[in-house]
């Protein structure tokens, strides 16, 4: 056997070996119906998530209430549908200011050198170095709580994490060849970043922040479980844990449990599908 052949081969087979991934797939399909269900939840909750029914009051889950009805008497089911928009609206949005502000801190810095990657490199590092939750807790205490609030200040704090990332593959991009080609023909630096190196870059870039999406939902949830995040009477997921967790202590552990599991079960999913494509825009590289 030829060693052309050989690779031949070994290409093929890690090809159909990525093709017969099926945790990669199930989370792939998992986080699809996920999106449908923010999409259409409005069409898809049986009640108002809002409406209150004392006659309901932790309600055992049955026929009219699959999930059960929380420490007000709403339905979960519904609740749980409801929130699904707003518990990813918040770490999408974060996601693309924190990547926006990255990228860009990250790119400018790689091309410009000398005192300009300095500095940024040292305002990096004083954001990376200072605790996230507690740069967070003081923006909210500047600014006041709420999911907003909540949004803008992790997005800050994952800015830093992004450029550090972006700089480092910014580097190695911007010593291709091409990229002197460009200058030599007169091509502005704008020019060049925006349409050239960004969109080589977004391979590596996409899989790491597949990831981050994950860490700014669960960051997002915890911001809401301590009072700092989403407000009642908001169906964020984190922000249900927080108000059925009075119910353990009388027996009643699905109000806590149902958006506890979701929080895990997208989490999990969207670290899953983050690592492979990680793994995978690597090796095609």
């Amino acid at each position: 056997m030829t060693t052309n052949t050989a690779d031949v081969l070994i290409a093929r087979k890690g090809i159909s070996g990525r093709r017969r991934d099926p945790l990669f797939w199930t989370s792939v399909g998992f986080l699809g119906v996920v999106v449908l269900v923010a999409i259409f939840a409005p069409f898809l909750a049986p009640y108002d998530p809002e409406a209150i029914d004392f006659a309901a009051i932790w309600s055992q889950p049955s026929a009219a209430h699959p999930l059960g009805t929380d420490q007000l008497g709403r339905d979960l089911l519904s609740r749980l549908i409801l929130g699904t928009r707003e518990s990813l609206i918040g770490p999408f949005l974060l996601l693309v200011g924190a990547t926006i502000l990255g990228v860009t801190i990250g790119i400018v810095a790689a091309w410009n050198g000398r005192w300009i990657d300095v500095l940024l490199a040292r305002i990096t590092d004083v954001m990376f170095a200072f605790p996230g939750l507690l740069f967070v807790v003081l923006v909210i205490a500047v600014f006041g709580e709420g999911a907003a609030t909540a949004v803008v200040a992790l997005a800050l704090a994952y800015a830093p994490v992004i450029a550090k990332f972006t700089r480092s593959i910014a580097l190695s991009e911007l010593a291709r060849p091409y990229v002197d080609a460009y200058r030599v023909q007169g091509v502005g630096g704008a020019t060049i970043a925006t349409r050239y190196v960004v969109p080589n870059m977004t391979p590596a870039l996409l899989g790491y922040l597949v990831v981050l999406f994950g860490e700014g939902l669960m960051g997002l949830a915890t911001l809401s479980y301590l009072g700092f995040g989403a407000q009642p009477p908001s169906s964020e997921w984190g922000l249900m844990v927080q108000e059925g967790q009075d119910g353990i202590v009388l027996g009643h552990f699905g109000p806590t449990l149902v958006p506890g599991i979701a929080i895990a079960a997208v989490v999990v999913a969207v670290n899953i599908v983050g690592v492979r494509l990680a793994e995978r825009m690597g090796a095609r590289a």
